[in-house]
C-alpha cells in the first residue's frame, strides 16, 4: 500500500514537472501589423481577335478565274483579291445597253406619236380615245426606258462584283477556293478572311464580384476606364509582349450563363507578332495603399477559416481573419480581422496551442522553428 502511494506521487510529480517544462514561455517570430502600399497583379485567360476580322463573300456567282493575293498578304481596302469569270456578266451588261437604246426609241416614237394626236385633236380629226391612247402608250415608253436603264445598272453592278475587293486593310486568311471553282453568296464558306491587325482587340471576363470591385474603387466603370492602369498581354508561350494595352470597354451587362462581364482592351501590333485567333493572359496590376499584410506562414486554417496567434498579454490568442493571396505566394493582405499595431506570430502558427506562453522576437532574428 504504502508503495502505491509513492508511485502515486511519483507520477504527479512527473507530470506536473513536464506541464512546467510545456508551459515555459519559447521565442517564437512575430511581426507587427503595419500598413504598406502593395502593387498586386492579376491574370485573366484572354483571347485576340483583329481590331476588323472581315469575311470576304462573292456577290455573284460563278467560276473562279484569278486569285490575286496568297496568304498572309497585306492589302488595301479596294484591291482586288479575287475575279470571277466576266463573260456571262459583260454580255448581260450589252444586252441591257441595247435593251436602254431600244426603249428609248419606242419612247421617242410614243413622244412623236402623241404629239401628232394632240394636234389633231385641236383639230376634231382624231378623238379623246385616240389622244389617251397615245398618251399611255408614251408613259409605258417612260416606264419601260426606266424599267431598261435600272436592268442596265444592275449589270454594270453585277460585272464590278466580279472582282471581290478586299472591304478594308488588314492581312489576307487562308484561301480555301482555287482558280476553276464554282463560288457564289450561298456558299458555305468565304472566299477567305481580311483581319486588320494593326490593332488587336483582346476579349477576357471578370466575374461579378470583380466588376463589382472595380466600379466601387473607381466609383464607376466609365471612371475605371479612364483611370485604370495600362494593362500587361502574356502571350501562349508565357512570354511577355512589349507593348501593353490599355482597357476600352466593360460590359454593363453580366452574362446570366457565366456570371461575368466581358472586357476589351486594344494592343498596338506593329510587328505583326499579334495573329487573329490566338489566345493569351491579360495581366492587370493594382496599387493598393494602406494596407496590412502578413506571411501565409503566420496563418493556419479550421473548417475553410483563417486564423493567426496574436499575442496578447505574452499568450497566444487565435484571432479569426479574412485575407486576399498576393501574387508572390508567401504574403496575404488582409481585409478584416487585425488592427494597426497588433502583433502575431509569424512562423509556425499550426503548431501553437491557444495560451501558449510566447516570448516575441522580430522575424528577421528568429531561428526556424522545430516542431515539438
Amino acid at each position: 500500500m504504502l508503495c502505491g502511494s509513492f508511485a502515486a506521487i511519483a507520477l504527479t510529480m512527473s507530470a506536473c514537472q513536464e506541464q512546467t517544462v510545456q508551459q515555459q514561455p519559447r521565442e517564437y517570430p512575430t511581426v507587427t501589423a503595419a500598413l504598406s502600399t502593395e502593387t498586386t497583379s492579376e491574370s485573366y485567360p484572354a483571347t485576340i481577335r483583329g481590331r476588323q476580322d472581315v469575311s470576304v463573300m462573292p456577290q455573284v456567282s460563278g467560276t473562279l478565274t484569278e486569285l490575286r493575293v496568297s496568304e498572309g498578304d497585306k492589302v488595301k481596302r479596294g484591291q482586288v483579291l479575287f475575279v470571277i469569270d466576266q463573260v456571262p456578266y459583260r454580255a448581260a451588261l450589252e444586252t441591257a445597253k441595247a435593251n436602254v437604246e431600244a426603249a428609248k426609241a419606242s419612247l421617242a416614237q410614243a413622244q412623236l406619236s402623241y404629239d401628232s394626236k394632240k394636234v389633231l385633236r385641236e383639230k376634231n380629226v382624231v378623238s379623246d380615245f385616240d389622244l389617251m391612247t397615245a398618251q399611255n402608250t408614251l408613259l409605258a415608253a417612260n416606264a419601260a426606258l426606266a424599267q431598261a436603264n435600272a436592268q442596265l445598272v444592275n449589270a454594270q453592278n453585277s460585272l464590278s462584283y466580279t472582282e471581290v475587293k478586299s472591304p478594308a486593310d488588314g492581312i489576307v486568311g487562308t484561301l480555301p477556293y482555287r482558280v476553276g471553282a464554282l463560288v457564289g453568296p450561298s456558299m458555305p464558306s468565304p472566299l477567305t478572311n481580311v483581319s486588320d491587325n494593326n490593332q488587336m482587340y483582346v476579349y477576357f471576363s471578370m466575374n461579378e464580384t470583380q466588376v463589382l470591385a472595380l466600379a466601387r474603387q473607381y466609383e464607376c466603370l466609365d471612371a475605371a476606364i479612364k483611370n485604370m492602369p495600362d494593362v500587361a498581354l502574356r502571350l501562349s508561350d508565357d512570354s511577355l509582349y512589349k507593348h501593353t494595352g490599355r482597357i476600352e470597354s466593360i460590359s454593363g451587362v453580366i452574362d446570366q450563363s457565366t456570371g461575368s462581364a466581358q472586357l476589351r482592351a486594344v494592343f498596338p501590333n506593329p510587328e505583326c507578332l499579334l495573329l487573329s485567333g490566338t489566345s493569351g493572359q491579360v495581366i492587370i496590376t493594382r496599387t493598393l495603399n494602406d494596407v496590412i499584410v502578413i506571411p501565409q506562414a503566420a496563418t493556419f486554417e479550421v473548417q475553410d477559416k483563417t486564423f493567426v496567434y496574436q499575442i496578447v498579454d505574452g499568450r497566444a490568442s487565435a484571432r479569426q481573419v479574412s485575407v486576399a493571396r498576393l501574387q508572390d505566394g508567401k504574403r496575404y493582405i488582409v481585409k478584416s480581422g487585425l488592427a494597426v499595431g497588433d502583433v502575431i506570430v509569424a512562423e509556425g502558427a499550426g503548431l501553437l496551442r491557444e495560451g501558449t506562453p510566447i516570448v516575441a522576437k522580430p522575424a528577421a532574428e528568429a531561428k526556424p522553428l522545430a516542431a515539438n
